[in-house]
């Protein structure tokens, strides 16, 4: 079966943390964190449906497949991981959502692995974080 497309999974991973914060997502709760009318999110719920990332019933909501649940959480952990990349490298706060959201779709799993395993090498000991700071700061004057 095809990945989802990058559409899909801006809806499936806000559908993954909105279940995971409130335990329920609704197309009104859905719309309104992706900024779209309630209507797309209804088109889009039952593609997801076709697709057997969700089961999606008119009037009594949506409930994740095992599928979607786990492609969900593949999505938030790389949002996450790619905002903690960014953090660490820094990015300043106010672009770290926008360029994210721009480069997350574009990413093979590969890269992201790999970028994870930075994020790691530098988490394990703080003197790498600060050499690279130090480094940057050089690099700025």
């Amino acid at each position: 079966m095809p990945a989802p497309t990058p559409s899909m999974e801006d809806y499936l991973e806000r559908i993954y943390k909105l279940m995971e914060e409130k335990g329920y997502a609704r197309v009104s709760d859905i719309a309104e964190a992706l900024e779209v009318h309630p209507s797309s999110v209804t088109k889009m719920v039952q593609k997801l449906d076709k697709k057997e990332y969700l089961v999606y019933e008119k009037y009594r909501g949506l409930v994740l497949t095992a599928k979607g649940k786990k492609v969900g959480k593949r999505l938030v952990y790389r949002h996450e991981l790619l905002e903690d990349f960014l953090r660490l490298i820094g990015v300043d706060e106010t672009f770290i959502y926008n360029d994210v959201e721009g480069i997350e779709h574009h990413l093979s799993w590969e890269a992201i692995d790999r970028i994870g395993d930075v994020v790691q090498y530098f988490e394990e000991k703080e003197e790498r974080v600060q050499t690279l700071k130090e480094i940057q700061r050089n690099n700025e004057s």
